[in-house]
């Protein structure tokens, strides 16, 4: 899998397509959950694609400290259906960290996971904080990397 990092403006339009699809795919169609992807936040995050033969497979989106939360957060972390179990997901996480720390200058990050993936972003060390909750109806819990 290939790694590349581009801001918004630095988008084709083919990769906009492509994130959005793969992102409608899994968190609205395949997660069936009903809710407002496109939020506004794209715009001021930087986007992790992991592409295979020009197909982007794998995707997160992280953001400096006190856009999505206080401190530096991934998001929309997502692997096409097809493309699970070759950990694509760690491999782009871990490409996702090393790209807050060079380029946000922090190594505390947060995210909410959804809690059947707690064990796999612990295995990349992040650790749960506070207690459980429901995210557009599908439970998540906060997750931080320090």
């Amino acid at each position: 899998m290939e790694i590349s990092i581009k801001t918004f403006s630095e988008f084709t339009l083919e990769e906009l397509y492509q994130i959005l699809q793969l992102r409608s795919e899994v968190f609205v169609v395949e997660q069936d959950c009903v809710y407002q992807d496109i939020d506004g936040k794209d715009q001021e995050a930087l986007h992790i694609m992991g592409s295979l033969k020009g197909k982007i497979i794998a995707y997160t989106r992280c953001f400096p400290p006190g856009i999505y939360f206080e401190e530096a957060a991934i998001g929309r972390v997502v692997v096409a259906s097809d493309q699970r179990g070759h950990r694509y997901g760690f491999d782009i996480m871990k490409a996702s960290v090393k790209a807050i720390e060079q380029n946000f200058h922090t190594t505390c990050i947060k995210l909410s996971a959804q809690t059947y993936l707690t064990s796999f972003y612990e295995s990349l060390g992040f650790q749960t904080i506070g207690e459980g909750y429901l995210e557009d109806g599908i439970p998540h819990i906060a997750m931080i990397k320090k």
